[in-house]
């Protein structure tokens, strides 16, 4: 770096690390962009060339890298430019391919990354998922994707996911068919010298048994593995000296019992196992209650649109696939969620629905890049963006409710309480702009509004003596402002 770091401020730190940003996301489109121009340049038939030698004894040939749509190039020009990267020829062959994937299938996400918005190794995963669609296919994927650039990679990658089994449902419901045909249990069998590898750790009283099984059969194992886990440690000696056992080791040997079922039976009976005599009449084999989260069009469920659903912690489904999940499972269906809904009240604590719509409305965490995602029994702490003041303390009524609401994990939600300047002064800054759109100022002064489509860089409009003004973007589209609430102009 061209100058020294200590001597510069905490914002101009800052500023420079904001900066580098845009350096690397460059640095990293320069390589696409000579990739592309090398392919480019080789990209006639080897086999026209005067003397050439023949693909059947080893001569070069033209090949397609990409997907459908992208030009041929000569295979072994590539050895070249690997040389040149210094790197392998694979990861070079797949940089390659993915180049040509974004410039000639995925036009609109390849603008982003020409923009420096969209992060190459995110644009490269999106171009590798959809590569075996077909040139018209690939549409949907890329308006979606690019649609999103602003929400957080895994979100991103979410979207690419179910858009890739939405523009080719048949080849998706054959890659079920043929994934469900490949189900197994295996039991590791260490190497030699492995056992006491001072290395690798060594398993010397261990091995680890893995299973592939049908989603709904491996969350139903996982909820028997942990009613299992709950009683043995239920049942742990609390008078011991020994450490109490880790649910790690619980859910362990639950699994190691559930190989003898009938010691489970007799364990969870309150049976030692060491009686002979007839074990009384077993209760009927208790339903399990589950609360799981289904995104789902009202046009995929009246058939009118491919049936692809989304379930918080396990991703897309197909809707036969859904009813294989739940099919164990007593069902209770709950009212759907009126996102647009407001509520407030009194009390310093959200009420539930409120909670819920606000997750639900943010996808997760609001604070600024976050990427932490809304699912089944997430741990959010909901915070009031404009601090509460207690009626005692002349606060206003109806201070809590969706207007003053700001889901966050716990360590984001430190960050913002207790974040200050070295001196102790200039704390976070949160306002809420409306039900889905949050202002955030720094201590050092970056600026960023979060909404459910991810993360705004803003610029601050300040006066000579540095008080904030106003902010010079628009409001995002699509992002509902409260009534109580104004966009700053």
């Amino acid at each position: 770096m061209d100058i020294d770091l200590a001597e510069l401020s905490a914002a101009e730190l800052l500023a420079r690390a904001e900066a580098n940003v845009d350096v690397r996301r460059q640095a990293e489109v320069d390589q696409l962009l000579l990739a592309l121009a090398w392919c480019d340049r080789n990209g006639n038939d080897p086999q026209s060339a005067p003397g050439a030698a023949p693909v059947r004894a080893g001569g070069d040939r033209l090949v397609r890298l990409g997907g459908d749509g992208t030009p041929l190039v000569a295979e072994l020009s590539i050895g070249e430019l690997a040389i040149a990267f210094q790197a392998g020829y694979v990861s070079t062959h797949h940089l390659a391919a993915a180049a040509l994937d974004l410039r000639h299938r995925l036009p609109a996400l390849w603008s982003l990354v020409l923009e420096l918005r969209m992060p190459v190794w995110l644009a490269r995963k999106v171009a590798v998922m959809a590569r075996e669609l077909d040139r018209e296919a690939v549409r949907v994927v890329d308006a979606a994707v690019a649609a999103a650039v602003d929400e957080a990679p895994g979100r991103i990658l979410r979207i690419a996911e179910a858009k890739v089994i939405e523009a080719d449902l048949a080849a998706h419901q054959a890659r079920v068919a043929e994934d469900a045909r490949k189900t197994g249990c295996w039991l590791s069998k260490p190497r030699p010298g492995e056992i006491i590898d001072p290395v690798g750790g060594g398993e010397a009283a261990t091995r680890r048994f893995a299973a592939k099984l049908p989603a709904g059969a491996a969350v139903h194992l996982d909820a028997a593995i942990n009613d299992l886990a709950d009683a043995l440690e239920a049942h742990q000696d609390r008078g011991s000296d020994d450490e109490p056992a880790t649910r790690a080791q619980l859910r362990a040997e639950a699994l190691a019992l559930l190989a003898d079922p009938h010691a489970a039976a007799r364990f969870l009976d309150g049976l030692d196992g060491a009686d002979d005599s007839p074990a009384p009449p077993r209760a009927p084999a208790r339903r399990r209650k589950a609360v799981i989260h289904v995104h789902l069009s009202a046009l995929a469920l009246s058939g009118i649109i491919p049936g692809v659903t989304r379930v918080e912690g396990l991703g897309p489904f197909l809707l036969e696939q859904l009813a294989e999940l739940l099919g164990r499972h007593d069902l209770t269906v709950q009212p759907v969620l009126d996102l647009a809904g407001v509520t407030s009240v009194n009390s310093y604590e959200h009420p539930t629905i409120v909670r819920e719509r606000t997750i639900q409305r943010m996808c997760g965490d609001v604070f600024p890049h976050s990427t932490n995602l809304a699912s089944v029994g997430g741990r959010f702490d909901l915070d009031h963006p404009t601090p509460y003041v207690p009626p005692a303390r002349g606060g206003p009524p109806g201070q809590t409710g969706d207007h003053n609401a700001a889901p966050l994990a716990r360590r984001h939600h430190r960050i913002k309480t207790h974040g200050h300047l070295p001196d102790g002064g200039g704390g976070y800054q949160v306002r809420q702009l409306g039900l889905t759109a949050y202002r955030w100022i720094t201590p050092h002064g970056l600026a960023r509004v979060v909404t459910p489509r991810g993360t705004t860089r803003v610029e601050l409009l300040r006066d000579s003596d540095g008080t904030v003004l106003g902010e010079s973007y628009p409001a995002p589209p699509g992002v509902e402002i409260h009534a109580a609430l104004a966009w700053p102009s």
